[in-house]
């Protein structure tokens, strides 16, 4: 008999990676440290997803409900490992209440941490109520009641998304692209103009990066459809006149100083490495790359394997990911073990 495969995060990854290792027959111990499954889309309130428009309390919440129904994934929750020891095909791995897991292998799919805007306080956000994220923008959305400014519980009639924030900036040592915010920037401008007609919504950016096929539909549906505005500028600052917020900088195009009022300013906030990577660095020894997110081996060669034999990671724990490739990468990772194990077992027979 095999050992269970022990997947670390409950996000999209990890839910996955553990459906599609139930599916093949093979027993599963996710373990989560919140206490409850589906990752950022989940317990960060996302509204409508990129590229699908699913609400994702809907697309994500019914790959929680598959796996929790599935009698072949124990989940643990409000759950952290604390050791793990241990090789392919026999890990043992402690989780802080005392309970001992044995496992064949193990997937890391440990997530990201928003990053916070805090550490960009001259555009605004701690000063200013009405400084704003996308995380925010998306919670105000999917309750339905629309996006208000927080002083005042007014409807703007001008909203700045100013893009970048924590991406792009090496004086703040982010020296990546979060490869999503453009998209669900535009998307976020779409969903304010269809629920807020009267608002008019401008994004400030450095460079428009809605890859693939995402470039008509957000880029251009954004601004051709729902009338967004896109302004190429570098912000230096946001401050206030006492009645409105005044977003300061230089237009790039015309090469001159702007300094526009505005009722609500969002933080497209970028992805940062998961804050807890040292430790999970430390726990499972594994490496982390030089920009804090677990180091993943060339995928021309070794599929989802990390530095160490039989830990292998999926999703945004090893960079800025979308959704749905982090789907993906969580059912790569699931296959990954499945091959662990069949080729142990071939060579066992052997």
């Amino acid at each position: 008999m095999t050992k269970p495969v022990l997947i670390i995060g409950g996000g999209p990854a990890g839910l996955s990676a553990a459906h599609a290792l139930a599916t093949a027959g093979r027993k599963t111990i996710l373990v989560e440290k919140e206490d409850r499954l589906g990752g950022a889309p989940i317990l960060s309130g996302y509204a409508r997803l990129v590229p699908s428009h699913e609400w994702a309390s809907d697309a994500i919440g019914g790959m929680v409900t598959r796996v929790e129904q599935n009698p072949l994934v124990e989940v643990h929750t409000n759950a952290t490992v604390q050791t793990f020891d241990g090789g392919p095909g026999n890990f043992t791995a402690l989780l802080k209440d005392g309970t001992k897991i044995e496992a064949d292998s193990t997937i890391l799919t440990t997530g990201f941490t928003h990053f916070d805007s805090i550490n960009k306080p001259e555009w605004g956000f701690g000063t200013y109520p009405d400084v704003v994220t996308t995380t925010q923008v998306e919670q105000m959305i999917s309750s339905g009641k629309g996006v208000r400014c927080p002083s005042d519980g007014r409807i703007p009639d001008r909203v700045a998304i100013l893009l970048c924030v924590g991406s792009r900036d090496r004086q703040i040592g982010r020296e990546w692209c979060s490869k999503i915010c453009c998209t669900v920037s535009a998307n976020i401008a779409m969903e304010i103009r269809e629920m807020s007609p009267k608002t008019n919504v401008y994004i400030y950016y450095m460079d428009i990066r809605t890859f693939g096929l995402y470039e008509g539909e957000f880029y251009w549906g954004s601004q051709e459809d729902y009338k967004v505005k896109y302004v190429k500028a570098r912000i230096a600052e946001v401050t206030s006149d006492g009645k409105r917020l005044l977003v300061k900088g230089e237009d790039t195009l015309v090469k001159r100083p702007i300094s526009i009022p505005f009722d609500m300013v969002v933080h497209a906030v970028g992805m940062d490495p998961n804050v807890d990577n040292m430790t999970i660095s430390s726990v499972f020894g594994v490496d982390l790359n030089r920009w804090g997110y677990i180091g993943r081996q060339s995928t021309y060669a070794h599929l989802a394997e990390t530095s160490r034999p039989g830990v292998f990671v999926a999703g945004a724990a090893t960079g800025p990911e979308t959704i749905d490739d982090s789907i993906a990468q969580g059912h790569a990772a699931a296959m990954a073990a499945l091959n662990l194990t069949n080729m142990a077992m071939k060579t066992a027979a052997e």
